[in-house]
């Protein structure tokens, strides 16, 4: 997965048209086994859950390659780095915990490759917490963590990308990348939605509360970076 900086000012027009009409079908040339991209592109303008912080640069879109071995990423990196005015690459293992059709808030997916999904991503980027082993870390986030905000969260499709290693020169030591689908940028918003509360404030605020303490416990916020995107899968795994 490679994480994308583009030289800034830079549109939401121009991220599509940077990623998608000209680096995409340069990616896809290379007969990747599957190619997905997630764009802060014009249809993902949506306030982030954790705001960015003031004067960083924000990251422009998530590239995820499979690929048969990764000695052969050389050539999908240099088609990357000749666009971007910053990357980083990490291998990672993927978990898909929940797919479209896995849950009440999406049907299973109907779309082809190559058209947006029908739903706005948050992209989280996570270092693992400070003071804690990596093996009790990872097994927060595995088997406490993941189901406890799917029962929290109006969630249509949740990827967690655990990090083995950078694959890139000077990346930042993110332990992890979470690729959450929601059904529109309202869920993301407006508290009610995004805590399944159902228009009871106090639903509302006993999930907030919980999910705070939850997420206190297992990450640093300081060091999480978050991102709305759209989503395109270009080239689904044949798996």
């Amino acid at each position: 997965m490679y994480l994308v900086w583009l030289a800034e000012p830079v549109t939401p027009e121009q991220v599509r048209a940077t990623l998608l009409e000209e680096v995409a079908p340069q990616l896809l040339a290379l007969d990747p086994v599957g190619l997905s991209m997630d764009l802060d592109d014009a249809d993902a303008q949506v306030p982030p859950p954790l705001p960015q912080p003031e004067g960083e640069a924000p990251v422009r879109a998530v590239v995820s390659l499979w690929l048969r071995r990764m000695d052969d990423r050389g050539p999908y990196e240099d088609v990357l780095a000749a666009r971007a005015d910053r990357l980083a690459g990490y291998l990672v293992t993927e978990s898909l915990y929940t797919d479209y059709g896995d849950s009440e808030w999406s049907g299973p997916r109907t779309w082809p490759d190559g058209q947006r999904s029908p739903a706005v991503l948050t992209c989280s980027f996570i270092e693992q917490k400070r003071d804690t082993t990596y093996e009790a870390w990872i097994e927060r986030w595995q088997t406490r963590i993941s189901p406890i905000t799917a029962e929290l969260q109006p969630r249509m499709r949740y990827v967690r990308n655990a990090v083995v290693r950078p694959v890139t020169g000077g990346a930042p030591p993110f332990a992890g990348i979470i690729e959450e689908a929601w059904p529109s940028g309202e869920h993301i918003t407006d508290p009610m939605r995004f805590y399944n509360a159902d228009g009871d404030p106090e639903r509302m605020q006993a999930n907030l509360a919980r999910m705070l303490e939850e997420i206190g416990a297992f990450l640093d916020l300081d060091a999480m970076r978050n991102a709305t995107m759209s989503e395109w899968l270009l080239r689904t795994p044949p798996w």
